[in-house]
């Protein structure tokens, strides 16, 4: 097998601790990359990049922050669906009151934005966790909603209450607006992806991501040995928004293109994002990807093989997909609890061991 260790020594500490310690996955990583970014955009279409890849991007990035905020540092969250329209409203806001402003720069702010929002909302969890930190954050949820939705100024006085992206290019290559071509959508979202990736895994290896942890695990032995839970909790509501803001601004500016709060943004957002963090695995970066990947990837294979291969209506194909996400929430938290990454480890290593699993 080609999944062997023999001869794959390292002679660094770094070189020991690094993200990819086998030199096959090394290899994996390097050439799902160079797929991903010099094949995929030019065999991409219109149907792949709306119906796949754009939502997949965007919802990992949504599920990465999730993922900071409940699978490291253990704080509950039910806001997500709320601070994404945080970001999809603050990037609407600048689009229009900063025409000269790029793309890049126009979704980073938009991520700050978020960040200092959620950061506010993480105020709570000094005092409360839980239960009742679930609900503060369920609050927030609907405390945002409305806001965007009663208040004219978020959507500049429009009678429909409806925000719609302006036509914007980077370096020259136009990315929102009707005339935007699939692979540049497809492109603008996998560097972001791939940054926010990186960030992700670096800070969750560092000091700040065991603070995080320590946090998670016993947040008064952690205060004990010197960890400053004001500065944790609030770091991690921080970072967690940041991600989740920068997937709102691209899930309006480019996969929607025109949103209304309550239908793009409401509870069931939330609740999606969460499912992909249990059903990928709580404290992964790759159980984010997965999750994502299952989620949006289900009702795809659904209605192919449901409406268009065996004729079934579309409300029972609908229905079915949410019998078949609450199956397996139900049994990952019974049988798996650390999702679909635990058992992508679980097979990686005996894979190792063959032909002699354990």
């Amino acid at each position: 097998m080609l999944y062997r260790e023999a001869g794959d020594f390292k002679t660094s500490y770094g070189a020991d601790n690094q993200t990819f310690p086998i030199r096959f996955d090394r290899w994996a990583y390097w050439v799902l990359l160079g797929v991903a970014f010099l094949v995929i955009p030019f065999v991409i279409n219109d149907y792949w990049a709306s119906s796949l890849l754009v939502p997949f991007l965007i919802y990992a990035i949504a599920a990465l922050g999730l993922n900071i905020l409940t699978g490291y540092c253990g704080q509950v969250s039910l806001g997500t669906g709320g601070f994404m329209a945080v970001g999809a409203y603050s990037s609407y806001k600048l689009m229009t009151a900063f025409p000269w402003l790029d793309m890049i720069s126009i979704t980073l702010l938009s991520g700050l934005i978020t960040a200092a929002v959620g950061a506010l909302f993480g105020l709570p969890s000094l005092r409360i966790k839980g239960f009742y930190l679930a609900v503060a954050t369920l609050a927030a949820q609907f405390f945002l909603t409305w806001l965007f939705n009663k208040v004219p100024w978020f959507y500049n006085y429009s009678a429909s209450g409806q925000i719609t992206a302006p036509e914007r290019s980077v370096f020259g290559i136009t990315v929102t607006g009707p005339n935007t071509e699939a692979w540049a959508q497809y492109l603008f979202c996998l560097v972001f992806v791939v940054a926010l990736a990186w960030v992700a895994r670096n800070l969750t290896r560092g000091t700040v991501g065991r603070k995080w942890m320590a946090i998670r695990d016993m947040d008064i032995a952690a205060e004990i040995i010197g960890v400053n839970p004001l500065r944790a909790k609030l770091s991690a509501f921080a970072v967690s928004s940041f991600f989740i803001g920068i997937a709102g601004a691209l899930f309006f500016t480019l996969y929607l293109g025109a949103v209304e709060v309550n239908e793009a943004f409401g509870i069931n957002k939330s609740f999606l994002i969460l499912f992909m963090v249990i059903i990928g695995g709580l404290g992964s970066i790759f159980g984010s990807f997965a999750g994502a990947a299952l989620l949006v990837l289900l009702p795809v294979a659904l209605k192919a093989v449901g409406v268009d291969l065996l004729g079934w209506p579309t409300d029972v194909v609908a229905h079915l997909n949410l019998v078949i996400v609450g199956a397996l929430i139900i049994f990952f938290l019974v049988v798996e609890p650390h999702g679909l990454a635990q058992l992508w480890r679980l097979t990686k290593e005996k894979l190792r061991l063959w032909p002699f699993p354990h």
